[in-house]
This record gives structure tokens, sequence and C-alpha cells, in this order.
């Protein structure tokens, strides 16, 4: 079994080209219900392994992942052995040491765990912004060999993970991550600008539910994974976050 979640289609790549690798048939995209309300998931696997893929959030596991992990009821996720897969702009920090204390709260058994670096998404802020297209079209290129050799270690159960942590780990994941889930995760400054031409694709792509279309105009609400598929999937340019996304590029991989 692969569960996954994303916003802006790297990990869905991921998930996908893993699952062509290893012969997966259970392939479970996390949206919906199913992920802004995990008490009501009621998921089974005969699966000997379970591989989780999901982005990096500022050095860290996404909230919304960690609270489905929590809460969600996998049958069979006891007796199965647990991978992570994480895909990141550059560096993940201490993510994977995050995601296994996660699961072992839930007394699941875990294996290796891998980052794969795909393009930068993340815009929110002052010196963050998608990657250059050189830039993306090379990490894009460089992606499915990383994904082949993770495919590779899962199957032969290879010991040890393969991760890019980067400098000053701990103080990323420590420190930045829980400032960012507290202080930098607020759907409120979203707004639809003059080019929106209310076509609704924002609120139709949210996985979480959480964008209505009030008339012709989009409106969010407070149920956000701050996965920026809205922004990034809008074919106006028409989404903006403040003043933040002023200036700054798009990228979405279908």
């Amino acid at each position: 079994m692969i569960i996954f979640f994303s916003g802006t289609g790297n990990s869905h790549f991921v998930a996908r080209e893993l699952a062509k690798a290893l012969g997966e048939n259970q392939l479970v995209h996390l949206k919906g219900e199913l992920l802004f309300d995990p008490l009501k998931s009621r998921l089974s696997t005969t699966d000997k392994r379970i591989i989780w893929v999901f982005p990096t959030y500022s050095w860290g596991v996404p909230p919304v992942i960690k609270r489905f992990m929590n809460e969600a009821t996998i049958k069979g996720a006891e007796s199965a052995i647990h991978y992570m897969v994480t895909t990141c702009g550059d560096d993940i920090g201490e993510t994977a040491s995050q995601w296994r204390k996660i699961a072992n709260k839930k007394s699941w058994h875990t294996a290796t765990a891998y980052s794969v670096i795909m393009p930068n998404t993340y815009v929110l802020m002052k010196g963050f912004d998608v990657d250059p297209v050189n830039i993306s079209k090379e990490k894009l290129e460089l992606a499915p060999e990383r994904i082949a050799e993770i495919a590779r270690r899962i199957k032969n159960e290879v010991p040890g993970d393969i991760l890019t942590k980067g400098s000053w780990a701990k103080i990323k994941s420590k420190i930045i991550y829980p400032w960012f889930v507290r202080f930098c995760m607020s759907p409120k400054p979203f707004r639809s600008n003059g080019r929106c031409i209310g076509c609704g694709k924002c609120s139709k792509s949210c996985p979480m539910h959480n964008i209505t279309m009030d008339g012709d105009r989009p409106k969010w609400h407070d149920r956000c994974a701050l996965c920026l598929r809205c922004y990034h999937i809008c074919p106006c340019d028409a989404v903006e976050y403040g003043n933040a996304t002023n200036d700054k590029g798009q990228y979405f991989l279908e």
C-alpha cells in the first residue's frame, strides 16, 4: 500500500512511479473527507509494507499527515513495515525523525526513510519562489533515477536511510518548523484578484474541500492544508496570498 498526499503534483508523481516500480496496486490518495476527517477513515491492507509519500513542510511533516497518522484507522498497519518517502525543494531537516515518532506512537514498525528533490513550490515568504525553468527541469530529470533506487532498496529491504537533511537540520526542524506551523499556515490571506474568471478550478481541486464559490469568486475557509494547489493551478494567476505572492511564479506537475 502507498498512502500519499500531494498539493502541486510532486508527491503524486513520486507515488505513481514507486507504485509502477514495486507493483503496488493499492494507491491511496489522501484528499477530501479521508484527509480532513481521518477519524472516519477505515482503510485496510494485507500488504506487508505501507509507504508514506508526502511533501516536506518547512523541514517537517505536514500537519495534515501528522493528524491523519494519529487519528486514522488502518487495519493491518500494525503488522506491516512502514517506509517514508518525502519530496522537498532542497533539504528535509529532521522530517524522518518526526515521522518515526508519530508512527512509533501507533506501535507501527518503521524501516527506511528517503527524500526526493523536486521543483520548489513554496512562494508565501520573501525570498521563496519556484525554481527557474532550467533548475526545475534538471530536478525532474534526476528524480526518476532516485525513485528507482528507492524502489530497489525497499523491494530488497536494504537497511539505511537516504536523505538530504541539509545544514542546521535540528534547528530547522525543532525551531523553525513549529514556528512555521503556528504562525505561517493561516488561510486568511488567500484572495482572488481582478484576473479571476470564476472558473472554479481552485475550488474543485482543493484536497481539503476548503474553497467554495461565492458567486463567481472563490472563498477560502479555515480548513486549509496550505498545499498551495489553488495558487499554482489557477490558469489566470488570480490567486494571491496577501502581498507575499506578488511577482512569484507558478508550478504544477500534472
